[in-house]
């Protein structure tokens, strides 16, 4: 078993039941009670469910690559930078706002970031 793509695997799983439940509750039921056309609400609720899939759908992928005895290495890959290219948006977008202490308002990079990071040693 890679004990790397496991980590990798489980703090994407968490991640994406922490984005179902937390963010739910603090982003998305702010989003249906505004006043935002309906089309745009709708698509970005659609988004934000297709993010949960995905998170869940690489946590999921991650786990089951770490128990075989050679995990595809450019499939892990692939997976570790599409979540640190999620890491560096949030970073980007918190960065460029202009908020004090802008690493802590939009948090969500301290969970991507790890998954790539364990996910890429996993891979090497």
């Amino acid at each position: 078993m890679n004990g790397w793509l496991m980590a990798a695997g489980v703090l994407a799983t968490l991640t994406a039941l922490v984005h179902l439940f937390a963010g739910g509750r603090d982003v998305v039921r702010p989003l249906l009670g505004s006043a935002l056309a309906d089309e745009p609400l709708r698509t970005l609720h659609a988004v934000w469910h297709f993010a949960t899939a995905d998170l869940l759908f690489s946590g999921v992928a991650l786990i089951a690559l770490a128990v075989r005895p050679a995990p595809n290495a450019p499939l892990v890959l692939f997976i570790a930078a599409h979540f640190l290219a999620y890491a560096a948006v949030f970073l980007v977008i918190t960065l460029r706002v202009g908020w004090s202490r802008p690493l802590l308002r939009l948090p969500q990079w301290m969970l991507l970031l790890p998954v790539a990071a364990l996910a890429g040693a996993g891979a090497l």
